[in-house]
């Protein structure tokens, strides 16, 4: 944790924390993890949210799971990659397990209003679509790409939280604040896991 910065401030027990400063954290977090180049869009939104509200998912499995998703769907252009993060993220909180027919899933619902928000938002929820303009400038691209990442994060933890506001009291806010440093980043792609308590 020596090359780990934390944003200081008084810190809330979970079960005290305001929802709406639980989606910013997390919203901060899943950009943090995408500019300190980490993870990829989708990863840092389904890692911050599966981590952050503890959703169950070894951090080396909830990275996998998001890998190839980034860039449009591995660099296909079709759907943001943050968004497909949140996707992920949605039916990990709210999808059904499949063990029984009556069990109704309410991940096709909170999908559709990710995308209907995001796409409403930015004007597409497409990755080619939403890159057009920045594609030749790789920073004004980048940026965008953080910028997007935080979004989703944002828009799915607030459906997350709003359907199951019970997760506010145990979420991780000792993750959720940790700021790692571009420093940090690199270490944790140098040696997974070692440097902070960011995702391996």
């Amino acid at each position: 944790m020596i090359y780990q910065i934390k944003e200081r401030g008084t810190k809330q027990s979970p079960s005290e924390q305001k929802p709406e400063a639980l989606v910013g954290l997390i919203k901060a977090k899943a950009r943090n993890l995408f500019l300190t180049r980490q993870l990829q869009c989708a990863q840092a939104v389904l890692c911050s949210l599966n981590e952050g509200l503890r959703g169950g998912l070894r951090r080396d499995v909830a990275a996998r799971l998001a890998s190839g998703l980034a860039e449009g769907l591995g660099g296909g252009g079709c759907l943001c990659g943050a968004v497909s993060g949140g996707v992920l993220a949605l039916g990990l909180f709210m999808g059904k397990d499949g063990r029984s027919l009556l069990n109704a899933s309410g991940s096709s619902y909170s999908t559709a209003l990710l995308h209907q928000e995001f796409a409403e938002r930015f004007g597409s929820a497409c990755c080619k679509v939403l890159s057009k303009k920045v594609k030749h400038d790789g920073k004004a691209h980048f940026d965008q790409c953080a910028e997007l990442t935080g979004a989703a994060a944002e828009i799915a933890s607030r459906i997350i939280l709003e359907a199951k506001p019970h997760l506010a009291k145990t979420a991780d806010i000792e993750y959720l604040e940790a700021k790692d440093s571009l420093l940090t980043g690199v270490l944790n792609r140098i040696l997974p896991g070692r440097a902070s308590s960011c995702p391996a």
